[in-house]
């Protein structure tokens, strides 16, 4: 018997040691019932992923809910670019001739994006021209270009795409198609995330795991970079550094970001229902506000 006696009591210190580390990871009840609050009084759908980068704390909300993606699905875009080059394919040098006909995935048929619906613009005056692939990356990144992310998905492969996804265990991201694709939208086919996918894409970059430590820095540099910052950032002691990217479209209002605070952690923070964008802001920078104090 005594073998199964000493199984046993092991089992018994390994659950009571997992439980122990599941508590010390949560967040004080009185921080969660502040978020919880403030969630409740905008009246959206809310999803927050929370982790502190040494894994000491972490808060869930809503994590594994899915929201149509917007543009947080350029992060793995970007990852598996990197990934690409890093296994010799591909150079960020390369160039890439700029075209604006793409094939809708719903029936094969062409579209085209709509410069006016697009935040970045100067990309549409430059067709026949080339970009590199890290003009491109970067412009899909900062300032979150539709054409850009359009013609970097078509040489990528949307396959691969959410091979590394799958990879970096963030199968709550789901990657189908390109950006401004009318008749996919109508039928639904549409890319999806939960907070809990794009926190974990974004761990593996903060934690230099995302392809390998060099393409990990470079893309937190890129992150670095964004030009809306409305969100998350608006909620940080100034100077804060962030490595953020953001996500619009009718009301939804998405911001992934890793924080470099004193203590630094990922947060990821979906919203759904709200219309007036200054609302969603003062929404992502009061929970940002409440998180980045509670962990000081």
């Amino acid at each position: 018997m005594r073998p199964c006696i000493v199984a046993v009591s092991a089992l018994a210190a390994v659950l009571f040691c997992l439980r122990a580390q599941t508590q010390d990871a949560k967040l004080p009840a009185a921080v969660t019932q502040q978020i919880q609050q403030r969630i409740a009084a905008s009246h959206a759908e809310v999803a927050v992923a929370f982790r502190m980068l040494d894994g000491s704390h972490e808060y869930f909300f809503n994590a594994d809910d899915s929201f149509h993606a917007a543009s947080t699905m350029k992060i793995p875009v970007m990852i598996e670019l990197f990934h690409q080059v890093k296994e010799g394919k591909l150079r960020f040098d390369d160039p890439l001739v700029i075209h604006n006909e793409f094939h809708s995935i719903a029936d094969g048929s062409v579209f085209k994006l709509d410069s006016a619906v697009d935040s970045g613009t100067d990309l549409y005056k430059a067709e026949g021209q080339t970009r590199t692939l890290r003009q491109l990356c970067d412009l899909m990144i900062t300032v979150s270009s539709n054409l850009a992310t359009n013609l970097m998905i078509e040489k990528l492969g949307v396959e691969n795409i959410r091979a590394i996804v799958h990879f970096l265990d963030a199968d709550g991201m789901h990657v189908l198609r390109g950006v401004e694709d009318q008749k996919a939208f109508d039928k639904g086919l549409n890319n999806t995330t939960t907070a809990r996918a794009l926190l974990q894409l974004l761990t593996a970059i903060a934690q230099g795991k995302a392809v390998d430590a060099e393409s990990s820095r470079q893309m937190v540099e890129i992150l670095e970079h964004q030009k809306f910052n409305e969100g998350i950032p608006s909620g940080l002691p100034p100077g804060t550094r962030v490595a953020h990217k953001t996500g619009d479209i009718t009301r939804i209002h998405h911001d992934a970001a890793i924080v470099y605070a004193p203590k630094p952690f990922v947060l990821v923070i979906l919203v759904r229902g709200l219309e007036p964008e200054k609302e969603n802001y003062a929404l992502m920078g009061d929970l940002a506000r409440i998180l980045c104090q509670a962990t000081e």
